[in-house]
Order: C-alpha cells, then structure tokens, then sequence
C-alpha cells in the first residue's frame, strides 16, 4: 500500500503503459452515466484548465474536445480520483446528447440473455 498516492492530499496520476487514465463521464445532475473515454496528460490539463472535458483517442490517436463538432460539450463539476490515481470519474453537466449517436448517454442499450435491448 502507498499511503501517500491512496491517503495523500497530491495528484500524482498513474498513467497507463500508453500514457492514459479511464475517465467516467456522469451526469451532475443525476449521476447516469453519459460515456467513457481516455485521457493523456494534456487532456487532463486542459479539462482541469478550461472546465471543459477533453479526452485523448485511441483510434485517431489525437486530442480532442467533447463537443468540439456537435456543439454539446459537457462541463466540468468535479473529478473525482480513484485510490490508485490511475482512474477518474468526471462529474459534468452536458450541453447535449453526450454520444455520437444522439443519444443522451453513450450506455443507452443493455444486454440481456445474450442481445441488446434498448433502455
């Protein structure tokens, strides 16, 4: 146990071997949750900078800002850090529909018996 990274007052993020961390989006005002991404370094500056979510992708391997084309951009409330620093949930407040699709939430389906049904 590492006492000061799981009881201590300084942010000191374990990036993974990519140099990301899990971030959770939920909602601020109900807590659902709205979608799941990764940060980098810099995208976790610039959310905590700007109080704008920002988030690193895997596939385009860029950074970028959530909403930056779609207009619904989710604004930081509060991080909040897991023991391990290596995990965040991000409470925000949405401009819009948080997944590309339209939908609310990027979690609008369940699995149920081995299909997905829609919430």
């Amino acid at each position: 146990m590492d006492k000061a990274v799981e009881q201590g007052s300084d942010f000191t993020p374990k990036f993974d071997a990519d140099g990301l961390l899990a971030a959770v989006v939920v909602d601020m005002a109900d807590e659902s949750i709205l979608m799941v991404g990764y940060m980098n370094d810099q995208a976790l500056a610039l959310t905590q900078a700007e109080n704008t979510v920002h988030f690193f992708s895997r596939s385009r391997q860029k950074l970028w800002k959530k909403g930056e084309t779609s207009g619904n951009i989710l604004h930081v409330e509060e991080i909040l850090v897991d023991c391990d620093q290596d995990a965040l949930v991000v409470k925000a407040r949405p401009d819009g529909p948080t997944c590309h699709t339209g939908e609310r939430s990027c979690f609008y389906r369940r699995l149920k018996n081995g299909a997905l049904e829609a919430l």
